[in-house]
């Protein structure tokens, strides 16, 4: 699983965004990219490959959600798969392969 998480403060409020990548093998249809949004450790707003849309947990999400569904947000974010994911899903499949056959 590769991890990422960029963190934003102001006034004591924290907003951050966690990028993740799940696999089970290299292969394309075996992951799955998530693009999370929290407030304050609070879930907002998500995307995730398997759904292929945004899905908001608040007021605040919901409306995002449906705006970013209908622009250029969705279609960048489906990309995200592919671009993010499957290139360094790749890279580390290969190294752990690499260091796994050293003795």
């Amino acid at each position: 699983s590769l991890f990422f998480i960029t963190v934003c403060t102001a006034d004591g409020f924290r907003h951050y965004t966690v990028t993740d990548c799940e696999f089970n093998s290299s292969k394309l249809n075996d992951i799955e990219y998530t693009l999370s949004y929290y407030y304050n450790k609070l879930e907002y707003i998500r995307f995730s490959s398997s759904v292929g849309k945004y899905v908001g947990y608040t007021e605040f999400g919901i409306k995002n959600a449906e705006r970013w569904n209908n622009g250029q947000e969705v279609i960048t974010s489906r990309a995200e798969k592919e671009r993010y994911c499957f290139r360094n899903v790749g890279i580390n499949v290969e190294a752990d392969l690499t260091k796994s056959g050293e003795c």
